[in-house]
């Protein structure tokens, strides 16, 4: 029992000398979390001086704020001379991070991802974009992942380290597209005529950006037709102007065939019976009649 009197009058008497210690600890305490909400609202209005994104402004706010509070706890610590506490803490805190950092991999990449994607602003919501095999308009993005609706309006979450990973293509954010519609006429047409027809034909029956040519060329030689390709810009970029643009330049093309007496042919299979190479008709037949006795 004399004992633990001892003890406790040990503790009583440290206390009382550290006294003045304790008070100035929890005086700099109190007033670092004070000081905390001033420095995560000036530094919130820094940061949003060179950064138009409301999240990344708030985090790293938050870093910045928790930063101060770290370092405020390490000299409250100091003052209170728990020093060997704070190198324990200190190990203790890289073996903790070092675990959790291994446990959170994925999802600290995904936030990585995502603070890199705002930062270099890669897309906006109601871009239209492909990326990791899906077509469609950005519905909302934040700081883990991205939020997709397909065309056929199904909702695609998409992790944003998935998107940095792989190719992206944004069909909105250069603010122009182009439509390129491949067909084919008949070997016996005139070539010079099919291109002025179907220049005329686009240009007389589809919206398009005048600012640009409608461009015509030739591909080459297909099995049953010479190939051709016909391009213009959109002067409407959505995923819905594009189809009209296609469908009114397939109905427009077919109509100026029509009336110039233009074909497009069909799939056409010529038979070699002994003119040039292969085996004679004749011979066919034979043979044909003799497998047929057999």
């Amino acid at each position: 029992m004399e004992a633990f009197w001892n003890t406790l009058e040990g503790w009583l008497e440290g206390l009382i000398a550290n006294l003045p210690n304790i008070i100035l600890a929890v005086l700099v305490l109190v007033a670092s979390i004070f000081l905390s909400r001033f420095i995560k609202t000036y530094a919130g209005k820094v940061v949003s001086r060179f950064s138009g994104n409301h999240t990344i402004n708030g985090l790293l706010a938050n870093i910045i704020t928790s930063g101060f509070l770290m370092v405020m706890l390490f000299v409250v610590l100091g003052i209170l001379g728990l020093d060997r506490a704070l190198t324990s803490l200190l190990a203790g805190a890289g073996v903790v991070g070092l675990a959790v950092g291994l446990a959170v991999q994925e999802p600290l990449m995904n936030l990585f991802s995502g603070i890199l994607m705002s930062t270099k602003s890669l897309y906006n919501v109601g871009d239209l974009i492909e990326t990791n095999g899906y077509f469609g308009k950005i519905r909302k993005v934040n700081l883990r992942s991205t939020i997709l609706e397909q065309l056929s309006g199904e909702e695609v979450l998409l992790p944003n380290k998935s998107i940095i990973q792989n190719p992206l293509t944004n069909y909105t954010v250069s603010g122009r597209r182009r439509l390129a519609l491949s067909c084919g006429i008949s070997y016996g047409e005139d070539l010079e005529k099919v291109r002025a027809v179907t220049v005329k034909a686009v240009k007389d029956n589809v919206e398009y950006d005048e600012r640009f040519p409608v461009e015509f060329y030739y591909e080459g030689y297909g099995d049953s037709s010479i190939n051709f390709i016909v391009r213009f810009w959109l002067a409407d970029i959505t995923q819905k102007g594009l189809l009209n643009a296609q469908s009114e330049s397939v109905i427009a093309i077919k109509k100026a065939f029509d009336q110039h007496d233009i074909m497009i042919p069909f799939p056409i299979r010529t038979l070699d019976f002994g003119i040039k190479g292969g085996e004679k008709l004749n011979t066919m037949l034979k043979a044909s009649a003799m497998n047929g006795k057999e």
